[in-house]
């Protein structure tokens, strides 16, 4: 079992930043990806951005050059840098860990991102 902790999220006006981490803990494999998903209202979960153990990234097209994720593997954290938000950004964020060893996706709980004047 895998427990990720999320943190960061709040109230931004429009071109603001906002920094998510995620710690993750319990059974840990040191072969990993990483990433968030957002839930928008009325829509359903997608990618944002994903980060293997060894450093790969992925991007949905919507972030591209506004969002950066990283990770620290000595602390098993996953971060989502956001920057230039928009109010199309608004969502529920949730950390994604995902285990190569059973293919198995662990989740959190989520943190509300709402991006408004």
């Amino acid at each position: 079992q895998v427990q990720l902790v999320e943190s960061g999220g709040g109230l931004v006006q429009p071109g603001g930043s906002l920094r998510l981490s995620c710690a993750a803990s319990g059974s840990i494999f040191s072969i990993n990806a990483m990433g968030w998903y957002r839930q928008r209202p009325g829509k359903e979960r997608e990618l944002v951005a994903d980060i293997s153990s060894g450093g790969s990234t992925n991007y949905a097209d919507s972030v591209k050059g506004r969002f950066t994720i990283s990770r620290d593997n000595a602390k098993n954290t996953v971060y989502l840098q956001m920057n230039s938000l928009k109010p199309e950004d608004t969502a529920v964020y949730y950390c994604n860990y995902y285990d190569f060893r059973y293919a198995m996706n662990y989740w959190g709980k989520g943190t509300l991102v709402t991006v408004s004047s």
